[in-house]
C-alpha cells in the first residue's frame, strides 16, 4: 500500500509505523476511501458514481459498505 497519509507522515515514518503494526490498517483504509470519494465528489460525479468509482480500487467491499464508511462522522 503506498502512504495514503502523505500530507501527514513522511513515507518512512509511514514504513516504520506499518512495519511496527503502529498503524490501525483498517481506520487507514477508510480514510483512503474517504479521500478517493471526497475527490470523486469534487469532480461533479453522484454520490453513487463515486461510491462504485472507490468500488474499482476496493471491489471486495460492497456498495453499502463504503456508503456506511464515506458517511460514517
Amino acid at each position: 500500500m503506498r502512504n495514503p497519509i502523505r500530507n501527514l507522515v513522511s513515507d518512512e515514518a509511514f514504513t516504520v509505523l506499518r512495519a511496527n503494526r503502529l498503524i490501525d490498517e483498517k481506520q487507514l483504509r477508510d480514510y483512503h476511501i474517504r479521500s478517493i470519494f471526497k475527490n470523486a465528489r469534487e469532480q461533479k460525479l453522484s454520490a453513487a458514481d463515486a461510491i462504485e468509482f472507490v468500488q474499482r480500487e476496493y471491489p471486495y467491499l460492497q456498495f453499502d459498505t463504503i456508503r456506511k464508511i464515506v458517511y460514517k462522522k
